[in-house]
């Protein structure tokens, strides 16, 4: 890997968690909203607050590029 990496983004605040969500482990109102998926990826903050919820892995981390933080996986 050549490209470079900005780890200033990594500071506390900065770092955003994005992790697999069973559609069925969603409350109802939002399970009717996403008929036919699932599973979402959700991008949370270190303390645990879901900042967003979208439809692939992808977007979760392009969201949060976007967004000037800096992504990670959890498994």
């Amino acid at each position: 890997m050549h490209a470079k990496y900005d780890f200033d983004k990594l500071v506390a605040g900065k770092t955003v968690y994005v992790r697999p969500v069973k559609t069925a482990d969603l409350p109802d109102d939002l399970r009717e909203q996403v008929a036919g998926q699932e599973t979402l990826y959700a991008v949370h903050r270190a303390d645990g607050e879901r900042l967003a919820l979208v439809k692939d892995r992808s977007l979760a981390f392009v969201l949060a590029r976007q967004n000037d933080l800096a992504p990670v996986t959890v498994h």
